[in-house]
């Protein structure tokens, strides 16, 4: 529940999580309540990527970098029509924005789209306390909201949790649309959008495919009623273990040899398609500075992340599958997860991470290329 109100900088508010343990500070951009899980982002930019990608469904997001909203709000940076976080908590939102693209302040934006927000708090501290503890539920009040804590804690208690969550569908697009190649159109692929962000396709375009975008309710016979040379399945919300119907579809794609590549949510899927498990982590990987190895080249890459969950496969060995062999083509450097997948049978290969990274680094953006010497090979 959200009210709009101008003036929230002065406003107070109270985050609470469902340890217990809360922070007082002053309402950012709505004003009200809201509800999520609470985890943090360590990038130092491209917080309007962040807001707007639906990976971010039901999360209350804490950013690591202290001061944020000082280049505002544009509209060419969305990666979808709205912002998805539950929440948004910073340390020192910028006053005035100073950017020659930015058309309003960030917390104007919030304030539009009715995000309950809150600043002014220790956001190192509350980084640590996720660190130490693991993601969890969390609130947000300010103004009328603000009750006394007991209330308040019984409330973010009472939220829903994000393991078990199906959330796909809430965020994907209801009609298929169609995103033209740009130039010469060399290819045709079905992307199976389960929280797609507006660059994947972008990218895709600038490499000559066309490219349908389907919803994630889509079926293994609309997936090949545009007769593609490649399938895609996106990024998204929630957890991958209650993604039945994606893999279902996704191994309609492995049993005809496709060409396949998958993002995100898209490996998570890939990982269940193969036999594998998927698990929580403790407080995820989130932001644009993530170490990753490429371990089919070596090479290790600065990436951009926003998972919570991961794929339990063994990082030591090749495996059997269904589709035939297959193993981790790519692992974070940090923790060893796994980050990557690909089938050596056939031409199939996912990623954890994001290579279109509108706000970069992109050094992952071979993997674009890489999809399409898939299906030229296919072709020859």
């Amino acid at each position: 529940m959200t009210t709009s109100t101008r003036g929230a900088a002065r406003t107070p508010a109270v985050l609470v999580l469902e340890d217990g343990r809360t922070f007082r500070g002053r309402a950012y951009g709505a004003v009200g309540e809201t509800f999520g899980e609470a985890v943090f982002s360590t990038g130092m930019t491209g917080y309007q990527e962040t807001l707007t990608d639906p990976s971010y469904h039901r999360q209350v997001v804490v950013m690591t970098a202290p001061h944020v909203g000082n280049t505002g709000v544009n509209d060419e940076d969305p990666e979808s029509a709205r912002i998805w976080v539950s929440g948004y908590v910073v340390r020192d939102p910028a006053r005035t924005p100073s950017n020659w693209r930015a058309k309003r302040s960030l917390d104007e934006e919030l304030e539009r789209q009715g995000v309950v927000g809150i600043s002014g708090i220790d956001t190192r501290a509350l980084t640590r306390h996720l660190r130490e503890r693991g993601a969890m539920r969390v609130g947000i009040f300010s103004g009328e909201a603000i009750a006394d804590e007991a209330t308040l804690l019984a409330k973010v208690q009472a939220a829903p949790q994000m393991k078990g969550a199906n959330l796909s569908a809430e965020v994907a697009t209801k009609e298929p649309y169609v995103v033209p190649a740009i130039g010469e159109k060399k290819f045709t692929v079905a992307a199976v959008d389960l929280g797609i962000k507006g660059m994947t396709p972008q990218r895709m375009a600038e490499r000559g495919i066309e490219v349908h975008v389907l919803p994630a309710t889509a079926t293994a016979e609309d997936v090949y009623a545009v007769n593609p040379d490649g399938v895609f399945f996106s990024n998204g919300p929630g957890d991958p273990a209650t993604a039945d119907h994606p893999v279902s579809v996704m191994r309609a794609v492995l049993e005809r040899k496709t060409p396949l590549f998958g993002i995100c949510f898209g490996n998570q899927i890939l990982g269940r398609a193969l036999g594998f498990g998927t698990y929580k982590l403790k407080y995820g990987h989130r932001g644009i500075n993530q170490p990753v190895q490429d371990r089919t080249t070596g090479k290790v890459e600065v990436t951009a992340h926003n998972h919570g969950f991961a794929v339990d496969a063994p990082l030591d060995k090749v495996s059997e599958t269904p589709y035939g062999r297959a193993e981790v083509s790519h692992v974070c450097l940090n923790d060893n997860v796994v980050e990557g997948l690909q089938l050596l049978d056939q031409p199939a290969f996912s990623v954890q991470y994001h290579p279109e990274a509108a706000a970069g680094p992109h050094d992952a953006a071979y993997l674009f290329d890489r999809f399409v010497s898939l299906m030229e090979a296919e072709r020859a």
